[in-house]
């Protein structure tokens, strides 16, 4: 290819002096085409194919690589062929004596054809997008997966984050609770990929079935849901950008926080902070952008949805529940009953009927047993030779006075103790532990051991009243005076006269 410096001579030659094409070519000790050619353009215009590169070697099996190809965009991203497994099936399966560059020449060109190209797009205030991300983080000096929810506004560029222990529907739910009070309104309409927890099913038509709990959200709400295409992120682009951007702007290093609540809180934030910011292609910061959005959105309803995953089963022999791969206890008077479980994100509420039964805290470990051992009180009053050995009572951590309680009563009563020191623990059941252990420890500076006797210092201690116990013959019956037998009364009887 010749230089822009000889293009500029011989043009100028030419056009300007005057020069004929065959003197400039005999002048530069060129070709007259080549002079010609130089003529028409101010620039090389490089090599220009004017038909297809001919291949005899790979043209017989191209179409076997486009068909490869074309099965490849049905699978897996890495399982997908390689160039070089490519070349390796031809040569194996198709008897193919080429090299391995033809090869990868071509699949490099094929896929850069059919490569998807994208229209950019304009959004409408009003509208939002949701979706899903993941990373890692400390809460509670325990490293731990944070999966957290995001719901971005396009128009604006706006948007809100909030973490949890995993992506389930109570965390989904929850999270569009917290987003619509974070903006204040309800969006027109919401873009989602096609989770499972918005989507059971998608019918042959593309007509999608919505799951109970998000039909029961977007009923609630009222907004319009939309859908992208199953494996294109790129329908919900912007969203699919904020997850990107949250994690590397405000989740690296790995947030260490005490609990999720303060993470929440520090992220909310960072949300609003950013919306000072002027985005490139903007004059107008994301606030500005965003107040033409909360213009746009639906008044919230009065009250939020209830954010919580229901199931109903029934409770165990040994009165535990089972949710999510985990056991939860309820009173033992509901054993074998059914019930129903409304799971939070970081509560497990269980009701029987219109009654709610037993509260415990969420766990999301697998196979944990979350026990409260009041609600094996009743059980344990009746089996105290279980007390030792009881599991809902391990680690139960109780004030010492309770342990010296116990140590007293069954000093005294033996096994009768150890019921009645479990009626004393079912104290628990009615009125605060500080109640208790003061009445506790009231008795024990007493000398009052016994279960009437805390429980009429904890009803005293509430009502504000001061004790009437008899220390002198309490816990033990009263004193009989038994006169001492005389042989002369039984002489006196016998003769019938008066003792």
């Amino acid at each position: 290819m010749y230089s822009v410096e000889l293009y500029n001579r011989v043009r100028r030659a030419c056009h300007v002096e005057g020069m004929s094409e065959r003197e400039a070519a005999r002048l530069f000790g060129i070709d007259r085409k080549t002079v010609s050619k130089i003529l028409k353009h101010s620039v090389p215009p490089g090599y220009r194919r004017k038909a297809p590169p001919h291949r005899p070697k790979l043209d017989p099996f191209v179409p076997v690589i486009d068909q490869i190809l074309e099965e490849d965009r049905g699978k897996l991203k890495k399982q997908r062929h390689t160039a070089k497994r490519i070349h390796a099936r031809l040569r194996d399966e198709h008897g193919f004596t080429g090299g391995i560059t033809i090869v990868t020449d071509y699949v490099r060109e094929k896929k850069r054809r059919t490569r998807e190209v994208f229209v950019p797009l304009s959004h409408a205030p009003g509208h939002a997008q949701v979706d899903f991300g993941e990373t890692l983080g400390v809460i509670a000096g325990v490293e731990c997966k944070l999966h957290y929810f995001a719901m971005a506004l396009p128009h604006s560029d706006a948007f809100f984050i909030k973490t949890y222990p995993a992506e389930t529907t109570e965390a989904f739910c929850d999270g569009h609770n917290a987003a619509f009070a974070f903006f204040g309104g309800v969006p027109l309409s919401i873009l989602y990929d096609n989770t499972t927890i918005a989507v059971a099913k998608i019918l042959g038509d593309g007509v999608r079935l919505r799951t109970r709990v998000f039909s029961e959200l977007q009923s609630h709400y009222l907004f319009d849901d939309k859908f992208g295409r199953p494996g294109k992120g790129n329908d919900k682009g912007n969203v699919e950008g904020v997850i990107g951007y949250g994690r590397r702007n405000f989740l690296v290093p790995a947030p260490r926080f005490d609990s999720f609540d303060a993470l929440n809180a520090w992220l909310e934030e960072r949300c609003l902070t950013r919306q000072g910011d002027i985005l490139r292609g903007h004059a107008e910061t994301v606030g500005d952008r965003l107040m033409r959005d909360l213009d746009a959105l639906m008044a919230l309803p009065p009250t939020p949805y209830d954010a919580c995953d229901k199931v109903s089963t029934r409770a165990t022999s040994i009165s535990m529940v089972r949710y999510h791969n985990n056991d939860y206890s309820v009173p033992v008077a509901y054993a074998h009953h059914e019930v129903q479980v409304r799971g939070y994100v970081h509560e497990v509420v269980i009701g029987c009927g219109t009654e709610v039964i037993a509260r415990h805290r969420r766990s999301y470990d697998k196979a944990d047993m979350v026990l409260d051992a009041i609600h094996y009180l009743p059980l344990l009053e009746q089996k105290v030779g279980a007390l030792d050995q009881a599991a809902p009572l391990q680690g139960w951590d109780l004030p010492d006075e309770f342990a010296t309680l116990r140590r007293l009563l069954e000093a005294r009563m033996g096994k009768k103790g150890k019921r009645e020191y479990v009626q004393v623990l079912r104290l628990l059941e009615t009125f605060e532990l500080i109640h208790v252990q003061g009445a506790i420890r009231q008795a024990l500076d007493l000398g009052a051991i016994g279960y009437d006797a805390v429980k009429h210092l904890v009803l005293c201690r509430i009502e504000k009243r001061p004790p009437r116990l008899d220390l002198d013959i309490y816990p033990y019956l009263p004193r009989a005076q038994v006169g001492t037998t005389n042989p002369a009364s039984y002489m006196s009887l016998m003769s019938g006269a008066p003792a």
